[in-house]
């Protein structure tokens, strides 16, 4: 029923109109960026934001003096091209929060393209804004791009792995969030977060300074902001931002990001290795990765019935445990631990 509906409406799934975008003459009069801090103190200072650099500021007839530079407090930017992997530069209010974002727009210094919020999402994919090409990926990730699997996906579809192992949302989430105790503060991103359920988690908890919920789906997108908008404990200052970009693709400055989670997400990616690498180069050193998935079969499975299953379901990328840790691994990713219940893994590793 769901690849019929993906036939019916992946025909319906266009790019929507070009957003506004600030007068290009007057984009660079102002340096406004994100809400993340960097601060800029003596080279003895670990700043506590990966995003930080370390300048000395002290006028130039202290220099002499020996005396502890003054510390500067400057804005940075936290989103880059997905195409040169540069900075972006921001033009609008900053914050990493719904309002500041749908009000901004976003310039690449080096190759010059620009991006910003449509409705719904602020689209950083290669393909943002468009006229006449829409890429097309496999079934795997558009089955999750049609309306009705978007709508479906927490009213039923999400709730249905129980059956497989998965302990359900609120414990998975308490699991992660043990994993994510050093990153407490800093910046996490949701990895194809689908209709935000663990992002607005991430959020609520108020253990970061931005929550950053990411997907390819533009529908999955359009979900996640209609449960923002509808759940009153959420307002325009929470940081949360909604962000269409693609996996192996991501959008963010090497080293910049404190925490990634992708939750039921693996085997749906074309491809698991790209996706990681690129994971491990957007986390800082230290940074953690956090990740569910089915496996190809539980240990519980009978071997005599392992190929068929295996070949049933060959349109995913289901792994077994030690295929993905030799993926993390091969990858730069270290410390790598995991959890199975059945055909449930929890698996964890962080950046060196």
């Amino acid at each position: 029923m769901a690849i019929a509906a993906l036939t019916s409406s992946s025909s319906a799934i266009t790019l929507l109109n070009k957003p506004f975008l600030p007068n290009r003459s007057s984009f660079f009069s102002t340096n406004s960026h994100s809400t993340l801090l960097r601060f800029s103190a003596s080279a003895s200072v670990r700043p506590r934001f990966p995003s930080a650099a370390i300048s000395t500021v002290a006028p130039e007839s202290d220099i002499n003096k020996n005396e502890t530079p003054k510390i500067k407090i400057e804005e940075t930017q936290v989103f880059a091209c997905p195409v040169c992997y540069e900075p972006l530069l921001r033009k609008g209010p900053s914050g990493i929060n719904l309002q500041a974002i749908y009000r901004s727009g976003f310039k690449c210094g080096q190759c010059n393209k620009t991006y910003s919020s449509k409705d719904e999402y602020l689209d950083l994919t290669v393909t943002a804004d468009l006229d006449d090409y829409n890429e097309v990926k496999p079934i795997t990730t558009e089955l999750f791009r049609s309306p009705l699997v978007s709508f479906l996906y927490e009213r039923g579809w999400r709730q249905a792995f129980k059956r497989s192992g998965f302990p359900g949302p609120d414990e998975e989430f308490r699991m992660a969030e043990e994993y994510f105790k050093e990153s407490e503060g800093g910046i996490l991103v949701d990895v194809s977060c689908g209709s935000g359920l663990f992002s607005r988690k991430f959020a609520k908890s108020g253990k970061y300074s931005g929550v950053i919920a990411l997907d390819y789906s533009e529908n999955m997108l359009r979900q996640c902001k209609e449960f923002i908008k509808n759940d009153d404990t959420f307002d325009n200052s929470t940081n949360i931002a909604v962000v269409r970009a693609d996996v192996s693709r991501l959008p963010f400055p090497s080293g910049s990001v404190d925490a990634v989670h992708a939750g039921a997400a693996l085997h749906c990616w074309p491809s698991p290795t790209n996706a990681i690498a690129e994971i491990c180069r957007v986390l800082r050193s230290g940074g953690v990765f956090v990740g569910t998935t089915f496996l190809r079969y539980s240990p519980s499975t009978p071997w005599i019935i392992r190929p068929f299953q295996s070949r049933i379901l060959q349109s995913y990328n289901y792994l077994m445990q030690d295929e993905i840790k030799d993926v993390c691994t091969s990858c730069g990713l270290t410390d790598y631990e995991d959890y199975i219940q059945d055909s449930f893994i929890m698996f964890t590793a962080r950046k060196p």
